[in-house]
């Protein structure tokens, strides 16, 4: 049998012309390869119960994968990108269907405590906090096992939500496999809040939860544009476990003639040898995200992201694992065309980290 996948890999690879459009009959980005037989696999994770402002995160996987049919294959530094082998899964039908029935239930609940918890609603809601929190520990073991086995078969691993909580099982994963690790976090909000608004499993909790994993040794967040004071003070008692490069920092460091270069190795120097990407897409400028849950005015340009990602990769620093989160398509195709050929870097770059992958160009 891998004979036969070898044989019919080679084929592919032969006949695919990575010049011509994107065919829909094809996988991600139009290209031949399964899962089984590409170096890296994207795992969707449509999913989005807790977000607290706009819904639509769950449809970004969709909607990726039809805009990435219309990016260009070629890079300067990574020629041959395509070869590396990219692949997408298919979503799991009962998680989209759990996320829709819970959606509405958490939407509710949280409308009720912005209306003040009245005392008629208490037996109604009081409860929808531990049933979501039930599904959430359930999402995070079925992605802890689909990317563990991925893992264990020799694959570099994405996952695509859905809102920044869906990751978690796949840190989970990454923990029990490597003794220990940091984590990029590109993003316009901390993410450390406890159980937010009730919710343990939140997308605003997310980096408090992966920070209960004790081979997370390092927490670097960049261009954070939002966060409360409960927050703030979450950082500042983490001794130095957690390094914040708020966008204001950046900016202001810029404004005041240092480039960005010198900041990505301010940022830099805080990872370990070992680093586990994060990207909400809301780090970035929000004209390249408008349809996102929860813009903030500021944050990353597009080029200074990816100028970031390749100089931790020629850091020699390895990208363990990596997700994009919060691409909701909102009324136009435009958040999905940004978030396709973000994914593409992503998963190409750490391609490159991993040794799946030689890169033309060294920046140092």
């Amino acid at each position: 049998m891998a004979g036969s996948t070898t044989s019919s890999l080679e084929q592919k690879l032969a006949h695919f012309d990575p010049n011509a459009l994107g065919d829909t009959a094809g996988g991600l980005f139009g290209l031949p390869f399964t899962p089984e037989e590409a170096q890296v696999v994207v795992v969707p994770v449509p999913w989005e119960v807790t977000v607290s402002y706009r819904a639509g995160t769950a449809e970004g996987p969709a909607a990726i994968r039809e805009a990435s049919l219309q990016v260009d294959l070629y890079d300067p530094d990574l020629p041959d990108a395509w070869r590396m082998g990219l692949a997408m899964e298919e979503p799991d039908e009962q998680i989209a269907a759990q996320s829709l029935e819970l959606r509405p239930i958490a939407e509710e609940y949280i409308g009720w405590l912005e209306d003040g918890e009245p005392e008629e609603g208490h037996k109604k809601f009081s409860p929808v906090p531990a049933r979501i929190g039930l599904q959430g520990q359930a999402l995070l073991e079925w992605l802890k096992a689909k990317t563990g086995a991925l893992l264990d078969a020799g694959k570099g691993v994405v996952v695509l939500g859905g809102d920044h909580s869906t990751p978690l099982g796949y840190m989970h994963a990454l923990a029990e496999r490597h003794e220990e690790f940091g984590i990029l976090q590109i993003d316009a909000h901390c993410d450390l809040r406890p159980a937010y608004e009730g919710f343990e499993f939140s997308h605003a909790s997310i980096m408090y939860n992966a920070l209960k994993l004790p081979q997370v040794k390092k927490l670097v967040q960049v261009g954070i544009r939002d966060y409360c004071q409960q927050e703030a003070e979450y950082i500042e008692q983490s001794n130095g476990r957690v390094a914040l490069f708020a966008d204001r920092f950046l900016q202001a460091e810029m404004l005041g003639g240092k480039s960005w270069k010198k900041e990505c190795k301010k940022i830099i120097a805080q990872l370990p040898q070992k680093v586990y990407l994060s990207f909400d897409i809301d780090g970035l400028d929000p004209k390249l995200c408008p349809g996102t849950g929860t813009p903030v005015p500021g944050g990353l340009e597009f080029e200074q992201a990816l100028y970031l990602l390749r100089m931790v990769v020629h850091s020699g620093r390895t990208i363990i694992g990596c997700d994009l989160n919060e691409v909701a398509p909102g009324d136009t195709e435009w958040n999905a065309i940004v978030g396709a050929r973000l994914l593409y870097h992503m998963a190409n770059w750490m391609g490159v980290s991993q040794g799946r992958l030689k890169a033309k160009a060294v920046e140092k």
